[in-house]
Formats: C-alpha cells, sequence, structure tokens
C-alpha cells in the first residue's frame, strides 16, 4: 500500500509531539516533585479534617469541662492555601464562639489566644488559671490569626532524660495538649525505639548480653541514642521496653489526631560493640572518650559511612520502624554530637551525611533529616565553614531541616549563610539539664526570629522550643510560642502585663510591677553566648573558688519579691501564684545563699574563726532548713515525685531499684564517680536536706576544722569526703514525700521577715 509522504510526515510529527509531551510531563513532575521538597510541602497531616476537629474538642473537654460547649470547632485544610497555619474564630449564637482552622494545632492554638486575650485565662506546667467569664466574650467580627512559620518545633533530644523519663500517659497527655495550645507542630516522638532496636539486633545475631551491655538506664538513654553512652545505669528491662512501646503508641497517635508531624529517630553509625563480633571484617571506628568518662562506659563503636553494613542496619531499622510506627516523613538523628569526627577532609564529612540520608531514603523516599546543629557552635574550632557546608550538602538542598538549637544566645544561621541553603528552625535552647533558676533572653528572643527571618536569602522555615528540660520558668515558653504567631514583636512591658494578670486572675498593681521588674532583670540575660547553668554555689559542690556573678541587679528581684508577698494573702487558693510565691522567695534565698558563702570564704581566707562559724551556721542551721520547708510545701518542688514516678514503672523491686538509682544519679552525680556532677541540679524539697545541706555541712565543718588546727584546705581531701557523701545520697534508699507539707503562706512570711531586711542590707 502506498502512503502518501505528507500523510508519514503528519505521523512522525504527531509522535514527536508525543514523545515531547511525555517528556516535558516528565520534567515537569520532576520539577514539581523537587520543588514540594524544597518548600516541604509534601508533609503534611495524616489525620483528616473530622478526625482532627474531633482531637480539639476532647481537649477542650479535658480542659474546661461542660464550658467546653460554648465553642464550636472546624477543622477546613483550605482554609490555607500556603501550608501556613490560620484560624479564624467569630462570635456565634447562643453566646459560643466558633472556631475554624486548617489544622486541629491551629484551631487549638487559635482558641488559646482567645482565651488569654478575652477571657484572662492561662495554661502552664505549673498550674491552670481558667476563670472563665460567662458568658464568653464576644467578638467583633472576624479574629484572624495566622502564622509565617510553616513549623513551631519542640523538645531537646535531651528532654526525653532529664524530664518525660518517668512520665505516664495521664502526663503525657497532658503534655501534648499544652503542645496543641501552643500551636507545635513538630514535636519530637523518641519513645520506645529501644524495643526496635533491640529487635533488629536479635535479628542480626547479637546475645542479650551484647545488648544489655550497650543500653544504659532509662534516665541516660539519651546519650546512648547519641553513641556518647553505653551501659551506664543498665541495663534496660524487658517490661520498659514493652511499657514504653505501649507508651509510643499512644503518643503518636494522640499528636497525629491535631495534626502534628511526630519526628521519628534514624541511624547514625553508632553500633554495640558485638557487632565486632559478628562482622569482623566491618569497619569500625572506637569514638575518644565523652565528656568525663573513661572508655568503660564511654568510647561508642560507629560504622563506617561506605561500609555496606551500615546501609543495612540503617535501613532494617528504619523499615522497622516505619512499619510499627507509621511516618510522617521527618526523621532525627545526630552524626557527631559533642563528638570531633575523625577527619576533617570536607569529603568524608560529605559521605557520612550522605550515607546517613541514603539509609532514610532507601526506606521512605520522602524523607526529611532534622538534624540539631548544636554541634556548629559547641566545637567552632573544628566546624569551618568548608566542614559545615560539606556535612551539610550530603544531603541535597531541602531535603535536610537544621535546628539552630541555641539561637537565643549563639545563632550559627548568621555565620552558615543560613546554613549554606538547607532550611532551619530558629530555636530557643533556653535550660541546661532541667535545672532550677529563675532565667530568661526575653529581648533576644523577641527580636531573635524577625532578624532571621530578615537575614539575606533566609532558609527559615519554623521557631522552635528545644530546652534539655522543661517545666521551669513557664513565662519564657508562653513568650516563645506566642512569638510564632506575631508579625513583628511585643511590647514587652506590655505583654508581661497582661501575662501577670490572667496567670492569677488578677490585677493587683503589685503583680504588673513585680512581672516587669522581673522581665527587666533576672528574665533579661544580655552576657553573651551566656549559658543557663544554675551557677549558684548553692548547688555545686562547695569550695573556695566558686562562682558568684549574677546577670542581674539582685535588688530587683528582691523588690519583685516584697511585692509579690504583699499581695499573696488573697491569692493562695491559686495555684500558679503559689507556685511563683515559692519560685521567687527560692531565688531570693539561692542569691543570700551566695552572700553567705562569700563572707565564709572570706572569713576562712582572713582566719576568722567568729564570722566563719556565725556565716556557716546561719546557712547550714537556718537558712538551707527554712529553703526545704518552703520547697516542700508546694508539689511542683519535690523530690519525692521524681523518686515515686520512677518506682512506679516497676515490676519487681529489682527494677524498682534500678529505676530510683537513675532518677538520683542523674540529679546529682550524673555518673559513677560524679562524672558530669550537679549538671542535672534540681532545688527540690528532700534533695536540698539530704544532699545539698550535707555538702555544705561538711565543708563549713572541714574549715572551722582546719582553721583550729592551723592546716590548709586542701580540695583534693574534701572531694574525696564529700563524695562520700553524694554517694550516700544516691543509695540512702530513703522514701520521700511526694506530697507537699506545711503552710507556704506561713513559710514565706517567716523567711521574708527574717531574711528580706538582711537582703537589703547586704545591698548596700
Amino acid at each position: 500500500m502506498h502512503v502518501p509522504v505528507s500523510f508519514e510526515f503528519t505521523v512522525i510529527k504527531m509522535r514527536f509531539r508525543c514523545i515531547y509531551s511525555l517528556a516535558l510531563l516528565v520534567v515537569v513532575c520532576n520539577i514539581s516533585a523537587q520543588c514540594e521538597f524544597q518548600t516541604l510541602a509534601h508533609l503534611k497531616p495524616q489525620a483528616n479534617d473530622k478526625t482532627q476537629g474531633r482531637a480539639v474538642v476532647e481537649l477542650l473537654k479535658r480542659l474546661l469541662g461542660n464550658r467546653s460547649r460554648e465553642f464550636i470547632v472546624s477543622v477546613n485544610r483550605t482554609l490555607s492555601n500556603d501550608s501556613l497555619d490560620v484560624c479564624e474564630l467569630r462570635s456565634a449564637k447562643n453566646n459560643r464562639i466558633l472556631a475554624t482552622g486548617s489544622t486541629g494545632v491551629a484551631v487549638a492554638s487559635g482558641i488559646y489566644n482567645y482565651l488569654k486575650y478575652f477571657c484572662n485565662c492561662h495554661v502552664s506546667w505549673s498550674g491552670n488559671q481558667l476563670n472563665i467569664p460567662c458568658p464568653l466574650p464576644q467578638i467583633t467580627g472576624l479574629l484572624r490569626i495566622n502564622t509565617q512559620h510553616r513549623f513551631r518545633y519542640y523538645q531537646n533530644v535531651c528532654t526525653q532524660s532529664y524530664s518525660t523519663v518517668w512520665w505516664d500517659w495521664p502526663r503525657w497527655q497532658r503534655e501534648i495538649d499544652w503542645m496543641a495550645l501552643n500551636g507545635i507542630n513538630l514535636p519530637l516522638a523518641f519513645t520506645g525505639q529501644e524495643a526496635l532496636w533491640q529487635e533488629m539486633y536479635l535479628s542480626l545475631g547479637l546475645n542479650q548480653t551484647e545488648i544489655d551491655h550497650f543500653f544504659t538506664g532509662p534516665a541516660f538513654l539519651a546519650w546512648n541514642r547519641m553513641g556518647n553512652l553505653f551501659q551506664w545505669g543498665g541495663p534496660l528491662p524487658q517490661s520498659w521496653h514493652v511499657k514504653q512501646l505501649y507508651l509510643q503508641f499512644k503518643i503518636l497517635d494522640r499528636m497525629r489526631s491535631f495534626g502534628m508531624l511526630p519526628v521519628l529517630p534514624a541511624f547514625s553509625g553508632i553500633v554495640p560493640q558485638g557487632i565486632a563480633r559478628l562482622f569482623p571484617k566491618a569497619n569500625l571506628t572506637k569514638l575518644p572518650p565523652w565528656s568525663h568518662f573513661n572508655c568503660s562506659y564511654s568510647c561508642s563503636y560507629t560504622l563506617e559511612p561506605h561500609d555496606p553494613l551500615f546501609h543495612q542496619i540503617g535501613s532494617m531499622f528504619l523499615s522497622q520502624l516505619v512499619k510499627q510506627f507509621g511516618t510522617d516523613h521527618v526523621y532525627n538523628t545526630d552524626t557527631f554530637n559533642e563528638m570531633t569526627p575523625a577527619s576533617s577532609d570536607p569529603a568524608s564529612l560529605s559521605a557520612v551525611s550522605h550515607a546517613v540520608f541514603a539509609t532514610m531514603t532507601s526506606v521512605d523516599p520522602q524523607a526529611i533529616w532534622l538534624m540539631q546543629g548544636w554541634l556548629f557552635v559547641h566545637d567552632a574550632a573544628f566546624w569551618k565553614p568548608a566542614q559545615i557546608q560539606a556535612l551539610l550538602h550530603g544531603v541535597p538542598i531541602g531535603r535536610m531541616i537544621v535546628l539552630d538549637l541555641f539561637a537565643e544566645s549563639m545563632p550559627a544561621f548568621s555565620f552558615t549563610k543560613s546554613f549554606y541553603g538547607q532550611p532551619f528552625i530558629w530555636c530557643m535552647l533556653h535550660n541546661f539539664g532541667g535545672n532550677s533558676g529563675l532565667f530568661g533572653t526575653v529581648e533576644s528572643l523577641n527580636s531573635g526570629p524577625f532578624e532571621a527571618l530578615a537575614f539575606p536569602n533566609s532558609t527559615l522555615v519554623g521557631l522552635g522550643l528545644a530546652p534539655e528540660g522543661i517545666e521551669q520558668n513557664p513565662v519564657v515558653y508562653e513568650l516563645m510560642s506566642e512569638l510564632a504567631w506575631r508579625k513583628e514583636p511585643v511590647n514587652l512591658a506590655k505583654w508581661v502585663s497582661l501575662y501577670a494578670a490572667r496567670r492569677y486572675g488578677s490585677t493587683h498593681e503589685n503583680l504588673t510591677a513585680a512581672w516587669k521588674l522581673l522581665f527587666g532583670s533576672v528574665y533579661n540575660c544580655t552576657v553573651p553566648h551566656y549559658k543557663n547553668h544554675n551557677h549558684s554555689p548553692l548547688v555545686h559542690r562547695p569550695s573556695l573558688r566558686m562562682t558568684t556573678e549574677v546577670w542581674y541587679q539582685r535588688a530587683d528581684l528582691y523588690e519583685a519579691w516584697r511585692l509579690l508577698y504583699q499581695a499573696a494573702r488573697p491569692l493562695m487558693a491559686q495555684e500558679t501564684f503559689r507556685y511563683d510565691l515559692v519560685d521567687v522567695t527560692r531565688q531570693a534565698l539561692q542569691l543570700l545563699t551566695t552572700d553567705y558563702y562569700r563572707e565564709i570564704r572570706d572569713a576562712f581566707q582572713a582566719q576568722k574563726l567568729p564570722e566563719l562559724l556565725t556565716a556557716g551556721g546561719v546557712l547550714v542551721y537556718d537558712l538551707f532548713p527554712e529553703l526545704e520547708r518552703l520547697l516542700s510545701s508546694d508539689g511542683h518542688f519535690l523530690l519525692g515525685t521524681w523518686l515515686e514516678r520512677a518506682r512506679s514503672l516497676a515490676l519487681d523491686e529489682v527494677e524498682a531499684q534500678l529505676y530510683d538509682m537513675n532518677a538520683r544519679n542523674q540529679i546529682t552525680l550524673w555518673g559513677p564517680e560524679g562524672n558530669i556532677l550537679d549538671y542535672a541540679s534540681k532545688e527540690w524539697g528532700g534533695l536540698m536536706e539530704d544532699y545539698y545541706s550535707q555538702r555544705w555541712s561538711l565543708f563549713v565543718n572541714t574549715l572551722v576544722e582546719c582553721l583550729d588546727k592551723g592546716r590548709p584546705f586542701r580540695q583534693d581531701a574534701f572531694n574525696q569526703a564529700v563524695f562520700q557523701v553524694e554517694k550516700g545520697f544516691v543509695f540512702n534508699s530513703r522514701k520521700y514525700p511526694s506530697k507537699p507539707q506545711g503552710d507556704t503562706y506561713d513559710i514565706v512570711s517567716r523567711i521574708f521577715l527574717k531574711y528580706y531586711p538582711n537582703a537589703l542590707k547586704r545591698l548596700k
């Protein structure tokens, strides 16, 4: 059959067009996928709108009881067309409030905004103030609350050990409610992972003894996961795995029901020593000791990223993780947490991050690596621009999110050119070790996120809360959470005045004045690169060379104390006020401890025994017992609560003793020999009497004996003696009260009348 040339040409053109169109479609799809990854638009809530709406309704029932019926809740993801959360509130019939948001988190945080600024209410770790007006205040027109930050991140890998380690489900439920109310949509979810690691390592051929040698005890798992420690405080009982796995399923289900994106763990290369037995040809490196530990509990083994076993273990673990927990495509792991890499060669560093990410994408092609940027500020001598860029660029741009972990004091985005193109989250670290003590950097918090947003070619995608420990200084966390929904810095004086009114449900002028003083002093540290470890001599092993400086005017703290005390009597029924009155009084006594320490030190060095006996006697026999009584009067400041929670997770007395030792050691010796002594110090009733006071009593008695016998004070000899006191506390088996004792107002009154005039004299 003869085919006309024109027809052949037409067919060729049609085929070319089809091929071209198909190729163009593939290119467009690839570009679209790449753009989606670079904008992180593929990260979306799993739960449908109806499920998220139900989750908020249940939250409001838990929080408000019958008053929750006055809120009409709905979730409509189409309310936002750019993945940025928004909530719209308006008044409805019968004095009800209609709240519609793009996610469950958006609705919950929008309602909390309404409760704060229309109803003068407050929710915090240290109590709620929910005296809601009846009927609910009207909203004129439409109230639209939105954020310019795609993500609001929460937790630090250390929070899992310093704060949440002993939590049961009711406590986790309250925390997830708090997250939703404060707009958190990207929380860490690390609970229960050891059960999966154990299952995977057993399937590879390790025996139980080798696994038990690898895992630390519960209170130290954060550093086991990062490769810093092994075995210390262990072994982990099998019942621990079962209970934590059960908890994780409930945690993930609840987080996802609000539209949150839980961040799951991934493989960094750290492996048990038993891997060397199973795979004698594996390319393993033994890491140097971490912190003040030796290789008895440190010097972990890490697989080289080019070893095929690296990919095998990483993908096996993640496959099991996704199978058990599902995924929202965001994974956290940290390759060099407080550990210097073996090589500074950029190609080597790039290979490491490439290998880590490859294990993620082999299981989840949509994986995003969330990495803590702490290493860049912790070891600035090693991490120069070439090394930082190499590590970051081992992962495709847009497939990693970096947590600028300590941005309020040591931001890394500014010296890394916005992390060389990788998206980042500006985080407030704020607290180290879960230490007690008033602290904040409110001016830095108020300006820093906006400066990061305005930074040239900024890749900022969110704000975060990354404290090592929580349940302290609630005002700082409320401010930081709220800034994620602000378009510009707040007026701090006005903001804290409103905070005081809603926290206590009172407009007493003393409360506003007190909080303005606190915000201008103890909560406004401006010392460059200052780390909020509680440096007070009170919570550190005594010596003649202790830090005595503070970053604020002590007179402001004492005046705030006076103002709160004078307004106290009618407010003592309010839990949030009682907490703050105890906390500010505790801070005042902490300052006075420093004053008495100076007198003790100076008297000893001047060889004035009477003055030494006077100052030491007041400190050990009056101030410390008063502080013990103060802390014991409020349920938020009890050692017994921490220990009771730990023991409650045990199946038998052997487990109970293991958990008790973990709980006590972490907040005191932090290691077998005081390796990270007092890093996680707490000012709690019970701990004050049997730990801190005992050390100071020994110190004063030793100095008196030295003067009396004409001997010099030897710190090394004292350290050996006081270590027995410290170790004795860890193993004393004493049961401490988990319920408050005494009348807080009476105790504060006695302390104030006795010590406030004394404090003012010392200012002169």
